[in-house]
C-alpha cells in the first residue's frame, strides 16, 4: 500500500455537527475529497443545502439533517435519525461550539452559562454517546472532537468564560473516552484551533478589531488561519494513516501558545 493511500476514506461514512459552515465546511469537503460520504448537520437549510451540492460535485453521496444540535433533545432525534437514515457512521466529527456570547464571569446569569456548556460541550457527550456506542459495536471507528487552544489558555480582552471552560473540558472528555474506548477499536482525538477567519470571527473583527489585532501581532506566523487549513489535519486523523493516535489534542494555531 502507497503512503498516501493510508489517508484515503473510500467506503468511509463521516458524520459531522455544524457542518454547512466554517470548520464543518471545510471538514466535510476534505473527507469528500478524500473518498468519505458524509452526513451533514446545521441550523441553516439554504447553507446546508449549498454545502450538499458541493459535496456531491466531489462524486460522494451526502445526507442533511437540519436542526440545533446545541438543543439536547434536537440532538438526541438527530443521532436516532442518523444512525436509521444514514448509518453505519464511522466518523464522528463534533464541530459544533462557540462563543455565543461575551459578558463577564460576574454578569453571566446561569442560563447564559448552561447554554454555552449544552453549545460546547453538552452535544459532545450526546453525539459521542450514541454514535459512539454503534462503533464499539462494530469493534472500530473515529471521533475527532473541535476543541480550542481556548481550552489551553484564557483569552485576552474577550468576556463569555464558559468558551474556556467548555473547550478544556472537551480536550479532556476526549483524553478519558480514548482511554475507555482504546481496547474497543475507536479512536478519540481532538482539533484545536487557533484564531481563525469564519464567519463569527469575522464579524467578530469588524465589530472588535482590537481585539484581532492583538491576538495576530502574538502569532508567529503573523497572519490568522483559514478553515481549509483545518481539513487535511481531520482527514489524517479520520484516515488509517493515525490508527496509533488517541486521546491526543492537535494543537494548529500559527504557533500562538508558543509563547
Amino acid at each position: 500500500m502507497n503512503v498516501l493511500d493510508r489517508f484515503r476514506l473510500d467506503g468511509k461514512r463521516l458524520f459531522i455537527t455544524g457542518g454547512s459552515r466554517g470548520f464543518g465546511r471545510a471538514i466535510a469537503l476534505a473527507a469528500a475529497e478524500a473518498g468519505a460520504d458524509v452526513i451533514l448537520n446545521g441550523r441553516d437549510p439554504a447553507a446546508l443545502a449549498k454545502t450538499a451540492e458541493e459535496v456531491r460535485a466531489r462524486d460522494r453521496q451526502v445526507w442533511t439533517f437540519q436542526g440545533d444540535i446545541a438543543d439536547s433533545a434536537i440532538c438526541e432525534d438527530i443521532c436516532r435519525r442518523v444512525l436509521a437514515e444514514a448509518g453505519p457512521v464511522d466518523i464522528l466529527v463534533n464541530n459544533v461550539g462557540g462563543r455565543n456570547l461575551a459578558s463577564k464571569i460576574e454578569e453571566t446569569s446561569l442560563a447564559d452559562w448552561q447554554k454555552g456548556v449544552d453549545l460546547n460541550l453538552t452535544h459532545c457527550f450526546i453525539c459521542t454517546k450514541m454514535i459512539g456506542a454503534e462503533m464499539l459495536k462494530r469493534g472500530k471507528g473515529r471521533v475527532i472532537n473541535i476543541a480550542s487552544i481556548s481550552g489551553m489558555i484564557a483569552n485576552r480582552g474577550i468576556g463569555g468564560r464558559h468558551y474556556e471552560t467548555t473547550k478544556a473540558a472537551v480536550i479532556h472528555f476526549t483524553r478519558a473516552t480514548a482511554a475507555d474506548w482504546a481496547p474497543r477499536g475507536v479512536t478519540v482525538n481532538a482539533i484545536c484551533p487557533g484564531l481563525f477567519m469564519t464567519e463569527p470571527n469575522l464579524a467578530w473583527s469588524k465589530t472588535h478589531p482590537e481585539v484581532i489585532a492583538t491576538f495576530v501581532r502574538a502569532v508567529p506566523m503573523g497572519r490568522t488561519g483559514e478553515p481549509e487549513e483545518i481539513g487535511p489535519l481531520a482527514v489524517y486523523l479520520a484516515s488509517d494513516a493515525s490508527s496509533y493516535v488517541t486521546g491526543a489534542s492537535f494543537v494548529i494555531d500559527g504557533g500562538y501558545t508558543l509563547w
